[in-house]
């Protein structure tokens, strides 16, 4: 069998690994000349995994029995299209996979099934009457794009008519979804979709970047601060967002803000979260989400049994830059040989220039593991490592944002 792996992230190397184990020859399409997964593929086209036409014409040359990729929400898309118009398998149609990966077409189903979510209009051209009934503080996003690439708050009408106009510069489709936003904590919900049943495997916690306009996250944690009420409550509203979209075996993310009784539904995929992402929820449930989708896109039924959390802590923290030219890293395999970490992964390739700005999750290098049973060993671990490592531009200077990683709080 041959394989078509649509972009070459990080979570992409897992994939490739997996289907070659399989015994599934990888053909890899990815924009990037250089991408992460590029060395472990067998095969590899530099296009724009966006443009449809160009990417269903290598499908076709290569005879692949199937797309696939994992972690990427409007990546989605593209796998359910081409799979649909070339009649091969995968988990999720295309209408559908248009409903999770717009966030206008999203927001109406909310609205429609009670699920709950903020206030909100779409423009395609700015309009300040349209935004009348909203209150501020505001979030604008493109309505169609992802790791977080557009997302700003903004506090009156100027900071909102600039923010709109770039939002709807990066959008597909050239327009920009504003809500009304909500006071409260970011919880990120990964789920996998059994026969219509929806498996909550993990809940955790998003830490983001100090900055009033932008939503970089720069640690993800469990376990969630929440009460077993709210945790109820979470089951409950991801269960009707399967049932409203008519999701039946999928893996899916739910991003929700909560203050501590209440949930508001930010978006959501019928995916797995991106980066390391599949890492934590394997290390809090015990259930390897790329292996599903594998499952799923051939036919078998996952195996889905949700176990206990390997250990009481587990957190993802993403190490970003300094403007410069990455060139290596020092300390991180040492680091892993004493324990402190559990792994890393790297998201950046030596070579990679990085600008200096944290607005997205493009700009992270890699991310790294901790777990410990106690809060107090935890901090041990993890400032051991941020002390010791470091990120070594082209000119020999350490580039590493070291103060961006605090210790856990209680």
């Amino acid at each position: 069998m041959k394989a078509l792996v649509v972009a070459g992230g990080m979570p992409q190397i897992t994939l490739i690994n997996q289907l070659k184990e399989r015994g599934i020859e990888t053909v890899l399409v990815d924009g990037s000349p250089t991408p992460v997964a590029l060395p472990y593929a067998d095969k590899f086209y530099n296009v724009n995994i966006f443009d449809i036409e160009a990417v269903k014409r290598i499908a076709v040359k290569e005879e692949v029995d199937f797309l696939i990729t994992v972690c990427a929400d409007q990546v989605l898309l593209v796998v359910a299209q081409i799979s649909e118009e070339l009649g091969l398998p995968w988990y999720i149609d295309y209408k559908t996979a248009r409903l999770v990966s717009d966030k206008e077409l999203m927001k109406k189903i909310f609205v429609q099934n009670s699920i709950p979510t903020s206030q909100y209009v779409v423009m395609d051209a700015f309009d300040a009457g349209q935004t009348g009934h909203l209150h501020y503080p505001l979030i604008v996003k493109p309505v169609d794009a992802y790791s977080s690439k557009g997302v700003k708050k903004v506090l009156n009408e100027e900071e909102l008519r600039t923010a709109f106009e770039e939002a709807r510069d990066i959008s597909r489709s050239k327009s920009a979804i504003v809500e009304e936003f909500f006071e409260g904590e970011e919880i990120s919900v990964d789920l996998f979709i059994e026969d219509g049943k929806a498996h909550v495997l993990c809940i955790s916690n998003s830490d983001k970047v100090k900055d009033d306009e932008h939503f970089a996250i720069f640690r993800g944690r469990c376990p969630v601060h929440a009460s077993d009420e709210l945790k109820a409550e979470i089951g409950r509203v991801s269960q009707k967002i399967a049932d409203a979209f008519g999701i039946k075996n999928a893996p899916m993310l739910v991003q929700m803000l909560t203050d501590g009784k209440r949930v508001t539904v930010l978006e959501f995929c019928a995916r797995t979260g991106g980066a390391m992402k599949w890492l934590l929820i394997q290390h809090a449930s015990g259930v390897d989400v790329i292996k599903g989708v594998i499952d799923l896109t051939l036919g078998i039924k996952p195996d889905i049994k949700v176990r206990e959390p390997e250990t009481r802590y587990i957190v993802n923290d993403f190490i970003y830059c300094r403007a410069g030219v990455f060139d290596h890293i020092e300390g991180f395999d040492e680091q892993l040989k004493k324990g402190n970490i559990t792994d890393y992964r790297m998201l950046r390739p030596s070579g990679w220039k990085f600008s200096g700005m944290i607005t997205s999750s493009t700009d992270r290098l890699c991310g790294v593991t901790f777990q410990d049973d106690t809060l107090e060993g935890f901090n041990r671990k993890h400032r051991a490592f941020v002390e010791s490592v470091r990120v070594i531009d082209a000119e020999g200077n350490d580039m590493m944002r070291h103060d961006l990683l605090p210790d856990l709080d209680a």
